[in-house]
């Protein structure tokens, strides 16, 4: 079910599809057809308009098997009526609206049961669940007081709960009447006369007698003739049959009002009919329903099996024929109207010839059909009847009651439904999907097969002649043009359309996925594809096209959305300084990155995040001690926290001797007091905690400040305080020994020097920093985002830089120092192996690179730095803007801090 269920619902915006269920009674059809409904209802979106519509299609199916099913010999919930459920859709694929057509309903059933079998559930469903109330108010009672339910004598069905049913249906009939009241208006429809509101004698007068009109003379007189007993039950019957047809008629009218639509687009179609049904006794009925099913069969053959091979004939596509049984002479024997005349047309000769007695109708029935059909091949009488062989199987059926059941409208209508009707008409039009059901045993048990039963089913449905096509045959087809439009984005030369001949354009797309010249051929304006998986291949390479470019369009419109969003970063963290710090060259107008350790590629560093805390901002910043030493640090800042992170050699365990990240701070935002800042260009700022305070510097401080103002008042719904002079105090923490042991503060004094380097110089309790005019106060960024990579600038590894550098410009500054960070990450991941047997080393040659001398002693804070004495003479093999050099000092190369150092 599920493969068909998935071909009716995505194109069913393109085309009309119709599913028809066949088989015999108790096959299953009825349970196939709302599996197809339901899939439909859960996989397909929409608001509450749709929701509605899909409520409504859903819970209509057990409102209509309460009122129209009943138990039989062979199907203990037996559909005693046809349906034609459309499910109809808007453009955008939602289902919001339906229609359902209705007809063959077995009325017959309201009056008379075989034995055995039940009229419809919702008597017994009633009697049985009506609260105690609602059995006072309508004068009910158990089923076996009522002349229409005991003459079979079942009340009951196996596995069959009435009272749970009829509690179901009533909120069916609230759903779908939308009032309650309306909704026992229904009930109190299927029960006796007397609740219909007419007076009782009226009543009883209209059922026992009729009124005749005379004329005599110039006048008209109206005599009331008493009917007979036949005639008075026939009336009564009569009378039962129309107001439950008419019940049954207003349920699927409430039903299709609920949920129908201005003007039908798109649908798909669901036939729910009777099965092909044989009994013991096979009257008119049986003769109706059947008569449907084989023409029902017919437009099967037609649509499949006939038309399939015709179509290969009129392409002029290579095939060798596959026999079949086509029935339309099976049909054309009951509905023919031409010479000679079929059944339906000889039985409506002898009607027409009828008085208002029946007796001896039906044997002149017989001879008429033993004299002008009894020739046909398909048709054999007997003596209470006749014979006919279906596609199914012969059946015979009994012609007591045939004339008289077949002046009843309704069955005289099905008959023109089934010839000439829409039905058909839509049937025709639409793409089939055939639902063959397969009724396993007659016990109605599960887990009991039968395989003769089986076997016969499999044979007259004809299956076996339909794999025998579809198995000989071609997958898939389609005209020239459609398949050129859906297969255009293949290839650069059928896109957006073919230019050429259509024929041309499809052999083209066809030898561009590479399919073998036997999987496919070319009609006169079709093209014929054998096997499903040749198709597939190139469903599959279409949807890699739309795919590829759905990609391009996300990536645009997302790089498009991180343009704005740093645009509007870079705009706010102007703001954050304007007017109050001088801002370096080299930052005013550079990219925001976020992230310049790469902490994705990370684990290390992530482990002191929360696994879904999401990282703003994370650089290696520089931090000073009480006695302004420096140490290098991971800042790292989310929507909650302030991470400091560092490294420190492990000192026992199996890990002895190694680095290790450890985490040194962790501060919440909400406990952020102030941030501090000079007026100068300089690096440094210090974050003011109630313990105390971080003295760090980063190039990078602008960005990180717009952020850390951004979170802090989402956090605290405050504006962050940030502090501008150049004369800074900050609180250390206790601890250590000498005169800096106790905890206390201490001052950082800025003031104009040389140069674009900060350079430091401690004395005691205050940091002197001098460093030269930077862009004035008010200075705003004016460059436009880059959107192309041509600004990236290679890694630098081993003091080599990989290809040339850009120029000044703010973003390949950027970038540089991104890759840079993670290259220094890199080389520590992964340690040379020690040589061995290292010769004496050749004479040092003169250096060529520019040097420079320690000013104060380092101490290497990572594995890719250098550790110098003051007055140290180290190479210089890259200068860097970020402060940071690559030199190398006694052979060994690695970074160093540029502000220690003086060129020489």
């Amino acid at each position: 079910m599920l493969p068909v269920s998935c071909s009716l619902f995505p194109v069913s915006c393109f085309l009309l599809h119709a599913s028809c269920f066949l088989g015999e009674s108790g096959a299953g059809k009825t349970v196939a057809a709302k599996f197809i409904m339901s899939y439909v209802s859960k996989v397909s979106g929409g608001g509450d308009k749709v929701q509605h519509v899909k409520d409504i299609i859903l819970q209509s199916n057990p409102l209509l098997e309460a009122f129209g099913n009943a138990k039989t010999v062979r199907n203990n919930n037996s559909s005693r009526f046809g349906k034609y459920f459309e499910i109809q859709f808007s453009r955008g694929g939602a289902p919001d609206g339906g229609k359902i057509s209705n007809f063959l309903l077995e009325k017959t059933r309201v009056v008379s049961q075989n034995p055995g079998e039940r009229s419809f559930h919702i008597y017994y469903q009633m009697l049985e669940g009506a609260s105690s109330e609602q059995r006072e108010n309508l004068g009910v009672t158990t089923p076996d007081y009522y002349f229409y339910l005991n003459q079979s004598g079942t009340y009951t069905v196996e596995d069959m709960n009435d009272k749970k049913e009829f509690l179901d249906t009533m909120v069916c009939l609230s759903a779908c009447l939308s009032v309650s009241q309306e909704a026992m208006s229904v009930v109190v429809l299927a029960f006796p006369a007397f609740l219909l509101g007419v007076p009782q004698d009226g009543l009883c007068s209209k059922l026992t007698s009729r009124m005749m009109d005379s004329k005599w003379g110039g006048t008209t007189e109206s005599i009331a003739v008493t009917l007979s007993t036949e005639q008075a039950c026939f009336s009564r019957d009569a009378l039962s049959k129309a107001l439950y047809t008419r019940l049954f008629d207003f349920l699927v009218d409430c039903v299709n009002k609920a949920i129908q639509k201005d003007q039908e687009e798109f649908n798909i179609g669901v036939l729910d009919i009777y099965g092909f049904e044989i009994f013991q006794r096979n009257g008119f009925e049986q003769f109706c329903i059947n008569f449907v099913n084989e023409k029902l069969q017919q437009i099967f053959i037609e649509l499949t099996l006939k038309a399939e091979q015709d179509e290969y004939v009129q392409e002029g596509i290579q095939w060798t024929p596959i026999e079949y049984f086509n029935n339309k002479v099976v049909c054309d024997l009951i509905e023919s109207k031409l010479n000679p005349l079929g059944l339906m047309s000889v039985l409506d000769d002898v009607c027409a010839t009828m008085h208002a007695k029946g007796e001896g109708a039906d044997q002149t029935l017989l001879q008429k059909l033993q004299g002008q059909i009894g020739s046909h091949e398909h048709f054999s009488s007997w003596n209470k009847g006749f014979i006919i062989h279906h596609y199914a199987g012969k059946v015979s059926y009994d012609v007591s009651g045939f004339c008289e059941r077949n002046r009843d409208v309704l069955f005289n209508d099905i008959i023109e439904l089934m010839q000439s009707s829409d039905l058909v008409q839509t049937l025709m039009k639409c793409t089939p999907h055939y639902i063959r059901c397969i009724k396993p045993n007659e016990t109605k048990r599960p887990r009991d097969w039968e395989d003769n039963r089986a076997r016969h089913q499999v044979e007259y449905l004809g299956l076996r002649e339909n794999i025998r096509v579809r198995r000989a045959g071609y997958a898939y087809r389609r005209a020239f043009n459609k398949f050129l439009q859906r297969y255009a984005i293949l290839t650069k030369e059928t896109w957006p359309r073919w230019k050429g001949k259509e024929r041309q354009g499809v052999l083209h797309l066809l030898n561009s996925v590479h399919m073998d010249q036997d999987q496919f051929q070319l009609g006169k304006t079709k093209v014929f594809i054998k096997a499903p998986e040749s198709l597939f291949l190139l469903e599959e390479m279409r949807e890699r096209k739309y795919n590829g470019y759905a990609r391009v369009i996300q990536k645009a419109w997302r790089k498009h959305i991180a343009v704005r969003k740093y645009v509007k970063m870079r705009e706010e963290a102007s703001d954050v300084l304007l007017n109050k710090k001088e801002r370096r060259r080299n930052s005013i107008n550079r990219n925001f990155v976020g992230d310049y350790l790469g902490t994705e590629n990370h684990p290390e560093i992530r482990q002191f995040v929360g696994r879904r805390e999401r990282i703003d901002f994370a650089d290696v910043v520089v931090k000073f001690d009480r006695r302004f030493r420096t140490v290098k640090r991971d800042l790292i800042l989310t929507p909650k926290f302030l991470y400091l992170i560092g490294r420190e050699k492990v000192k026992q365990g199996p890990d002895k001797g190694q680095i290790q990240e450890v985490l040194k701070r962790k501060i919440e935002l909400n406990k952020i007091q102030s941030v501090s800042l000079s007026t100068l260009q300089d690096d440094f700022f210090i974050v003011h905690e109630e313990e105390y305070d971080s003295v760090l510097q980063s190039i990078f401080k602008t960005e990180f400040l717009s952020l850390l103002v951004k979170r802090y008042q989402e956090k605290t719904q405050k504006k962050l305080p940030l502090k501008f002079n150049n004369l800074l105090e900050f609180k250390v923490k206790k601890g250590g020994w000498g005169p800096f042991s106790s905890s206390g503060s201490r001052q950082i004094q800025f003031q104009d020097g040389q140069g674009d380097e900060a350079v430091l110089k401690p004395s005691g309790k205050v940091l002197q920093v001098s460093i030269g005019p930077g862009l004035p106060k008010n200075s705003i960024s004016t460059r436009v985002i880059e959107t192309s990579h041509s600004h990236l600038r290679p890694l630098i590894t081993v003091g080599v830089m990989l290809g040339p550098v850009s120029g000044p410009g703010a973003g390949s500054t950027n970038c540089s120092l991104v890759h840079c960070r993670l290259q220094r990450r890199r080389s520590k991941e992964v340690k040379p192996l020690p040589g061995s047997g290292r010769p004496k080393p050749a004479p040092k040659p003169k250096p060529r690179s520019p040097q420079c001398r320690a000013l104060y002693a380092y101490d290497a804070q990572d594995t890719d730095e250098l550790s110098f004495n003051s007055d140290d003479v180290m190479e210089i093999l890259t200068e860097d803007a970020s402060g940071w050099w690559f030199g190398r000092l006694r052979g060994r190369e690695g970074m160093f801090p540029g502000n220690y150092v003086e060129k020489i």
